[in-house]
This record gives C-alpha cells, structure tokens and sequence, in this order.
C-alpha cells in the first residue's frame, strides 16, 4: 500500500519509518513561528527557567496582529519580542511594518516542499500551497518547539478533493473553498490531511493556492496540500530558495485516501459565507441585493497581489457606492509595493478604497469595526459574531470578485453583473 503525503513528511520530520494514520510521534519541525502571540511565547519561556534554544535559526516570529500597536500594551508584547530577538540572535523576525506572518515567511524562502511548519495561527495549514505540511498549534506547544526541537503530532487520515474546472467568469478559488466549507461543515475534515488534486488545482497560480489550503481549515483539516510542481518551483526560485536543497514529497499513485470528494466547478456560481458561521454557505442568488455597510478586502486568504488586481480590475473607473467604506489592507509589504509600482493601489484609490498598512487589520480586529446593526462584506476566512466589533453586527464572506463588485452598487452583487473594464 502507498503512502500519502501526511505519512512521508511525518516519517521525514520524526525519523520514523511504517509510520500509518493514528499513531503518534515526536515530529522536528523546520520552523516554528509565532505572530503576535509571541510575547506569550517569551514569558512561558522565561519562567521555564530561559533554558537554551533548540535551534534559534527555526523561529520565525512576525508581528502581524496589530501592527501598528495601538495601545501601550501591545507596544510592550512588541518591545518585548524585539529584545527576545536581539538577546537570543533570532535573525527571522519581521516587524509591524512587514505584513501577515504566513504570507511573509513563503515570500522570504523560508517555506519549502516537505517542511513541517507549525505557527500559533489556525492558518498555518496556507503553506502546504508549498507542498509543506503546515499546521497551528499554541504558544505553549511553539515554546516547547523552542527548547526541544520538537512536539507529539498525531499522523491525520487524507482526503482527497478533486476540483473539476473551469470555473466560469466571475467564480474564484475562494468561491471553490465556500463551497467545499458548507458541503463538509466545519467540523467535516477535522484532522484529515486535505490534498487538492485535478487540472483545475495544477493550472493555478501559488497564490490561488494558498487560498484553498489556507480556507481548508475551517473545514477542521489539520494540513492542506498541493502536490508541487513546476509552478511551485517558479515561486520558490522567484522568492531566493536554492532548489537542490528543494525535496518534494507527494503521495504515491497507490496511497489509500480515506475520503475522495470530486467538486464541478464548471457550473459554479459565487458562493457566500451569511452570518455566523463560516459553514453557512449559501449561492450569491440567496443573498442578492442584501445592503453592505463595509466591505473588507485583505487577509491571509485573500490580500494576496492577484486578489487586490482582481478587484482593481472591477473597480476601475468606477466608484463606491454612497454610505459604503472600503477598507483594503494588503497582505504584505512586497504585495503593496508591486500593487503601488503597477497602479492598482490608485486605482483602488480613486475608487474611494481606503488603504491601509499591510498586516491582518480588521480580520483581527484591527481597524474596520462595526456598529450595532452594520454589515460587512468580507474577504476574510471567518465570519463569527463580534469579530469585527459590535456583537450585534454581521459579517458575510466572498471572494474579492464579488467584494469588488457590491463594494460599487453597496448591496451584495454578483460581479458578472458588473461590466470589468479589459
């Protein structure tokens, strides 16, 4: 019987061979990192007794969450962080001014295929667009990492999502993933290793794929992956990784998947995410016409440079609607930079788009909060209650297409109503 991909980058970062889903084994992963949560990394460190480091050349901290700090409190988590980092020599640390932990670390080599990468974010699970195996863990556990290299992990069961294309005008990787979210449920592919596979998935581009595998943990997977291929060699070579150091893993033709789900995407039509649950899918023709007070393009799922050009696409020429904000907070400061070189920041601009500084921004709860009864739009990867300020708000979530377009006509549209200048 073959191996899938979970078992063999598992086998790699324990050294155990014949390992099978189920077992459990003390993983070394190649790099741990922590975003804002980082001070809380450093305190439990120091009441260990500030034991030597594993390997410091393995953390990867970014300051991401609230950036800049807005209170005095969080300017001390960060001031905190930076001392760590000059008195221990932690030579992968990006402060606030760089953007989103998992969108910074792939720009900057430090993602390769076969890695194990942990991160005290849910999201980690982006880096398997590398062909990684990234998942989130706590504090506690990246602390642990720190002192002793490693941590338990529980090899996961696969699945298998086969994705049928093309997609039709107008429908994008995030509506694929909405789709997959409210057919699974949230909870449908809890601790499954989630591998996409199909022509569709190898015709996209890296950051379209860091889309299915950041949003595949709000299905509850506890990895997502992309079998690399050329593409990814592109990115990795695009981004300074040397790649004869590169050794991709993939599954066998023979491995075992535990589950196998085929999605047509031919026929699809935008997908939104209606409060408060990210598994609360339904079609854009559901939701047609429901007013917007706000709507936010960024996050790690979709800040991306591809995801700000698609919405810049349906926005030039346009303007947003009377009473609508748009808020736009690029992934990262490469993405914002390349965004600003190429016009699509004043095209966003002269939309009415207020830009922000790259980071997490109001995914977080960073900027763009809400009023009692608002409702925002959102590119985000999760929707629950209060997330956005006020409890009694709402959050609705679509691709950047769709973002774009209601952001225009201040009601949720579809955008292939909304005419994209070539």
């Amino acid at each position: 019987m073959g191996k899938t991909f979970a078992v063999k980058a598992l086998e790699r970062a324990s050294g155990v061979t014949g390992l099978v889903p189920g077992q459990i084994v003390d993983a070394y992963p190649a790099l741990y990192m922590s975003h804002t949560a980082t001070w809380r990394c450093i305190k439990t460190w120091e009441r260990m007794g500030e034991p030597e480091l594993f390997d410091k050349d393995r953390i990867a901290m970014v300051m991401d969450h609230i950036s800049p700090a807005q209170t005095s409190k969080i300017a001390g988590d960060h001031r905190l962080s930076r001392e760590f980092r000059d008195k221990m020599g932690i030579k992968h640390f990006f402060d606030v001014n760089a953007g989103i932990a998992h969108v910074v670390l792939m720009e900057h080599g430090l993602v390769k295929p076969g890695d194990l990468i942990i991160g005290t974010d849910s999201h980690s699970t982006i880096y398997g667009a590398l062909g990684a195996l990234g998942t989130g863990v706590g504090f506690s556990e990246i602390t642990a990492a720190w002192v002793t290299g490693k941590l338990w992990m529980k090899v996961p069961q696969s699945m298998k999502v086969i994705v049928q294309g093309p997609l039709p005008e107008g429908v994008y990787p995030k509506d694929v993933m909405l789709k997959l979210i409210g057919d699974l449920t949230a909870d449908g592919a809890t601790y499954y290793s989630v591998e996409f596979h199909g022509s569709w998935v190898e015709s996209l581009s890296t950051s379209e794929r860091m889309t299915l595998c950041n949003l595949a943990m709000e299905a509850g997977a506890k990895n997502a992956f992309v079998p690399p291929d050329a593409e990814t060699m592109r990115y990795l070579a695009e981004h300074g990784v040397d790649l004869d150091t590169v050794e991709p893993l993939v599954s066998d033709p023979d491995a075992v998947f535990d589950r196998v789900i085929e999605l047509d995407g031919t026929a699809l039509e935008p997908q939104i995410a209606v409060p408060h649950n990210v598994d609360n899918v339904v079609p854009i023709s559901q939701v047609v016409g429901t007013k917007v007070d706000q709507v936010f393009i960024g996050s790690c799922a979709n800040a991306k440079y591809d995801d700000l050009a698609i919405a810049a696409r349906y926005l030039k020429g346009n303007r947003i609607a009377d009473g609508v904000r748009l808020v736009v907070t690029p992934a990262s400061a490469d993405i914002m930079a390349k965004a600003a070189a190429d016009g699509i920041v004043t095209t966003l601009i002269q939309a009415g788009a207020l830009i922000t500084n790259p980071g997490c921004g109001a995914c977080a709860g960073s900027g763009g909060a809400m009023a009692d009864g608002e409702v925002t739009l959102s590119t985000a990867n999760r929707n629950f209650r209060g997330r956005m300020g006020s409890y009694e708000s709402s959050i609705y979530l679509s691709s950047p297409a769709v973002a774009a377009a209601s952001a225009i006509t201040g009601v949720i549209t579809d955008p292939s109503r909304v005419l994209a200048p070539v």
